[in-house]
Order: structure tokens, then C-alpha cells, then sequence
């Protein structure tokens, strides 16, 4: 079978997977349209792999790669993030290419040796550090709890390309098209709100550091590891707008009514308040019924909205377990 390959910019292609199987992203998260795995490939005199995607897809991906290279070697791959699902297809790609260079820092080091016993053909780097492929430059930014440790970005300052790894991403399987003039946008920037409050939405300090260290950057393409190429200057500046509020804890005007009921009860005053909150002008009103919403939907909703009301009844002396672990999972969010 003959793959289509995206070129995104001269000598950079997209080389990614989308998974239309899985269920739970994390084995928590739903995924009702999938989600993309992306790995971008740097063809230059010397070339490098930017991420890898879940080892289930590594044959599929492994076809990709050929596809572009052909017998070429990869030279280097660059880990930006280390969970399973992006470097999960490392050791089968040493397998493919023993004389490749794995590129990281500290903490990408210690995660290679603990998941993977990889110690040697290692090169690692410090913040801003650069590595010369030919035309291309990589320059490396650390990024930490963006939302792993070892968390980092790489930029290619001569095409002003931002490999952001997890930063950015949104769910969503990628249909048809790659990059953000070739599909529509709307329904992954719904996706991104929830991406982010699940994933990354702890780590708003963290978040905020790396907006400010990428602010002097001047950024033509935003490559996430998850999700559409961002290309257009309207969507570039609409997703890094949309981390800098969501990371700020800002939201619009809204309110998010969360209840538990076993009999009704809680469930009809949580209805008198949506009413009276809509008879003072507030129209942006969600409610969730805990038991029949998922955890998922109810924190992007959070996120997205400044007012919330809980509503729980006394379980066993206890809140009702469905709002006692919403509670808990904002708390972790530090809302």
C-alpha cells in the first residue's frame, strides 16, 4: 500500500497515525472521534524524527517513514515527550536504524534507562541548545510538567516551526486532511478545551513559563503531538490565546451546575437554581447529572465557564461518590 505524505514544510513531513480503536485515551478519557499520534520527519542532510507514535502502530508507521526515506538512515530522534504513546515505538525503531542518536535532556535520560534500559547512542541537551542538520536548525526549549517532567519543544528557526509535543493537542483522529486549511478547525478547538482541562489542566504555572519563554519566537506552523498542523495565522494565534486564558483560569461568563441525585431531590433544586440563574441573565448554563456525564465533559465545561454550583446528597455520611471524585479531580486542578 502506497501512503500519502504530508509535506508541511520544504524538507519536514508528517509521518503520524491515527487510532480509531481506542476507546479511553489514558484508559479515562473518551474518545468518540479518535486521536492522532504525530511524528514529523526532517529530510536534510542529516535527518531526524521528531517523536514516535504508539507501538501499535509501528508497521504502519515504519511504512510511512520508508515512504520518504527510502534506504536513507535517520540520524537523529528527537524525544520531546516520553509517555508510552509517543515514545512507545523507540526500541522497535532502534531495531530499524541501531546507528540513530536519541536526543533529550536530563530527565528524557532517566526515563529512556527506567522504560526502556536505552543508555547508550544518547545525546542529551540543555535549554536553547542547537543541532545543525544542514538547512535546518533544531533548537531546544525545556518545557517541564507541560505535563510530563521531561516535557520540551523544538523549533526550526528557518522555517519558524514549533514542535510542541502534548502542548496544543486536541483529541480527535485527523479525517482526510493534515494540517488546518485542509480541514475544519471548529470542532478540534471544542476538543482542545477538553484535551486540556483532562491532561494538562493541573499545570497552568508550568503552562504559563513556557508561553512566556516562546514569546519572542516568531511561529509560522505549531506541530502538536496530537491533532491538526496548525498553519493559518488566524488558528495559531487563536490556540496559543486559548492556553494563555485556559492556563490563566480564566473563563467566560457561564455557570456549570454539577449535581448527584439518587431520588430527584437534588436534581429538582438544581433545576430552581439553572431557572433562576437564567432569569437573571445569565444564558451560557450546563448541567450535569454526575452519574450520566462523564468526568471528561464535566471538567472541560469547568474550564470553559466562571460560575459553579455543586449539588450532592449524604451517601453513607459522605458526599455522593460521583461529586466526591469530580471534587477531587478539580481540587488536582487546582480549581
Amino acid at each position: 500500500m502506497e501512503y500519502k505524505i504530508v509535506e508541511i514544510k520544504d524538507q519536514i513531513y508528517y509521518v503520524g497515525v491515527n487510532d480509531r480503536t481506542k476507546h479511553l485515551f489514558e484508559n479515562l478519557w473518551p474518545l468518540p472521534k479518535g486521536i492522532s499520534y504525530n511524528s514529523y520527519l526532517i529530510d536534510d542532510d542529516k535527518v531526524a524524527l521528531i517523536d514516535t507514535v504508539d507501538i501499535c502502530y509501528s508497521e504502519v508507521y515504519f511504512r510511512k517513514i520508508k515512504s520518504v526515506l527510502g534506504d536513507k538512515p535517520i540520524d537523529y530522534l528527537v524525544v520531546n515527550h516520553m509517555e508510552p504513546d509517543h515514545s512507545g515505538s523507540i526500541r522497535w525503531l532502534i531495531r530499524q536504524y541501531p546507528e540513530i542518536t536519541i536526543i533529550g535532556n536530563s530527565r528524557t535520560m532517566d526515563m529512556l534507562k527506567g522504560y526502556y534500559g536505552i543508555t547508550d547512542n544518547v545525546l542529551a541537551i540543555k535549554d536553547k541548545d542547537e543541532l545543525n542538520l544542514g538547512k535546518n536548525t533544531l533548537r531546544f526549549y525545556l518545557t517541564p510538567m507541560i505535563h510530563w517532567p521531561e516535557t520540551m519543544m523544538t523549533y526550526v528557526p528557518e522555517s519558524k516551526t514549533l514542535f510542541s509535543g502534548d502542548a496544543f493537542g486536541t483529541y480527535g483522529s485527523l479525517d482526510g486532511g493534515v494540517v488546518d486549511s485542509q480541514l475544519n478547525p471548529d470542532g478540534y478547538f471544542d476538543e482542545m478545551i477538553r484535551y486540556y482541562s483532562n491532561i494538562v489542566g493541573k499545570y497552568g504555572s508550568p503552562v504559563q513559563a513556557a508561553l512566556a519563554k516562546l514569546s519572542g519566537i516568531d511561529i509560522e506552523v505549531v506541530c502538536s503531538t496530537h491533532g491538526p498542523v496548525w498553519t493559518e495565522k488566524e488558528n495559531i494565534d487563536k490556540v496559543i490565546a486559548l492556553y494563555d486564558k485556559l492556563s490563566k483560569y480564566e473563563a467566560d461568563r457561564g455557570l456549570v451546575i454539577a449535581y448527584g441525585s439518587m431520588y430527584g431531590n437534588t436534581e429538582q433544586l438544581a433545576e430552581i437554581i439553572a431557572a433562576s440563574a437564567a432569569e437573571n441573565g445569565i444564558k451560557s448554563i450546563v448541567m450535569h447529572n454526575v452519574a450520566k456525564s462523564h468526568q471528561s465533559d464535566i471538567l472541560s465545561d469547568v474550564f470553559k465557564y466562571k460560575g459553579l454550583i455543586i449539588g450532592s446528597p449524604t451517601y453513607n455520611n459522605q458526599l455522593y461518590p460521583g461529586i466526591e471524585s469530580l471534587i477531587s479531580a478539580l481540587r488536582n486542578r487546582n480549581i
